[in-house]
């Protein structure tokens, strides 16, 4: 109709949107995502390589004879293998996942393998989900992704609640990979959540490593969780930075285009703070550690270096026009530069020769800088309006509902009395009461 009357409007905002769009993808890199982010260290990321093989090793039939194993093997003992499901075993209702004691890090280990394309049992736990389907803790999740963590963790509690009782101590770490790293990711909130399903397993010793994970829960819960969940992403991959719901991508195979079009109109004319108080849009989950290793307008890959913060704007929200955007997705990618990235930092330590207890020094530093910055992010969300999101206390975070053993175990999990005895003690190496009881410094 605006053709008929001469007066194109709608053409040409819809050609100005699609503009705008593209010079935009055109000029972002993925530098730009996490340019203002600090260093990740050697301590924190040591386990993520790790744990990409323990997740490929779960493509394997039969460990005993690997047919695909990386340099250097899987680093898994057979005899430590609890038990491996696959959908079979599942009857569709979660993707494959291996249950594992890694008795050399003292780990139990519950690994889920990626989307398997040849699987219709996956592409129903992908597109089982609409906008605020689920609600979870105050925020929203994948509809899909919580059914299969659940299904998951109703069959394994009682093995997982055996094997943590057996071997005290051990973490609990979930990992998983593309949309096992999505189950992976509701698995840690449901263990959370359901601590006395598995013994009263304290929160510090449940985590989760989710690589190449997909837009899973709202932001509210993505750094609510971020002490528990760690998100890897590699340089340019497109999955946590596809805001398009994945489902409707899936649904809209034949128009596609279209999808884009309407995409590149919402980005253009609805502004970034106002899809940060939407509570339903999701988000790539927990704590962000972003892999660098090539460099805009250069050929060839360089030393990676591993950036990692607890962002609430700025979240991945721009899709890269780059030809590794699908290969950065891989998990054997992954695997590889993130154990380059550790044999980096590993050479770079022993080159500084720094002293055993530096080392722990700068291991309790780095753990409290993660509790620092995710307190940070917290009221960064408030002051964004995000809903749910609850502002730490001026005078030190604490939990109302932890255990006494946490609240031992870390300084910044301190009640009310626990910090009045600290003050009293403070108070008396400074001052003492004079003959008539006024307090004086000390002499």
């Amino acid at each position: 109709m605006s053709i008929a009357c001469c007066l194109p409007v709608v053409e040409c905002v819809y050609c100005l949107a699609c503009t705008r769009w593209v010079w935009q993808r055109c000029l972002h890199t993925t530098g730009y995502d996490s340019e203002t982010w600090g260093l990740a260290s050697p301590g924190e990321f040591e386990p993520v390589p790790r744990l990409c093989r323990f997740i490929l090793a779960v493509y394997e039939d039969d460990l005993e004879t690997p047919q695909w194993a990386p340099p250097g093997g899987y680093g898994i003992e057979p005899r430590w293998v609890v038990r491996r499901r696959t959908p079979e075993h599942t009857h569709g209702r979660a993707p494959t996942y291996l249950l594992y004691v890694d008795h050399r890090h003292a780990d139990v280990v519950l690994a889920v393998r990626g989307m398997d394309m040849a699987k219709e049992s996956d592409y129903a736990v992908l597109l089982d989900n609409r906008i605020g389907q689920a609600g979870f803790d105050g925020g929203y999740v994948h509809n899909g992704l919580l059914k299969a963590a659940e299904w998951v963790l109703d069959a394994e509690c009682d093995a997982l609640r055996d094997l943590l009782a057996t071997n005290p101590g051990y973490t609990l770490t979930f990992a998983g990979h593309s949309l096992g790293s999505g189950v992976a990711a509701m698995l840690a909130l449901l263990a959370v959540r359901d601590r006395d399903r598995l013994g009263g397993v304290e929160r510090r010793r449940v985590r989760c490593f989710a690589m190449a994970p997909p837009r899973c829960m709202s932001l509210n819960l993505a750094v609510r969780y971020a002490d528990v969940i760690n998100s890897v992403i590699l340089q340019d991959d497109f999955l946590p930075r596809t805001d398009i719901p994945l489902e409707d991508i899936i649904k809209s195979l034949f128009c596609l285009p279209c999808l884009l079009c309407g995409n590149c109109l919402i980005a253009t004319c609805i502004p970034e703070s106002v899809m940060l108080r939407d509570p339903r849009r999701l988000y790539a989950p927990g704590r962000l550690y972003h892999i660098v290793e090539r460099k805009p307008f250069r050929c060839g890959r360089y030393p990676p270096a591993v950036r990692t913060a607890v962002p609430v704007d700025g979240r991945f929200e721009h899709i890269v026009l780059s030809c590794n955007a699908i290969s950065d997705h891989a998990i054997i990618w992954i695997e590889r530069e993130a154990q380059r990235a550790v044999d980096l930092m590993l050479e770079n330590e022993r080159t500084m020769k720094a002293p055993e207890n530096q080392r722990m020094d700068g291991e309790t530093a780095a753990t409290r800088d993660h509790i620092e910055e995710q307190q940070a992010a917290l009221r960064r969300a408030v002051t964004l309006g995000i809903a749910d999101v609850n502002l730490p206390s001026t005078y030190g975070t604490f939990d109302e509902n932890a255990t006494p053993e946490e609240r031992q175990a870390s300084p910044v999990l301190l009640d009310s009395g626990r910090r009045r005895m600290v003050w009293n003690e403070w108070i008396a190496r400074i001052f003492e009461k004079d003959e008539s009881g006024q307090m004086v410094p000390r002499r």
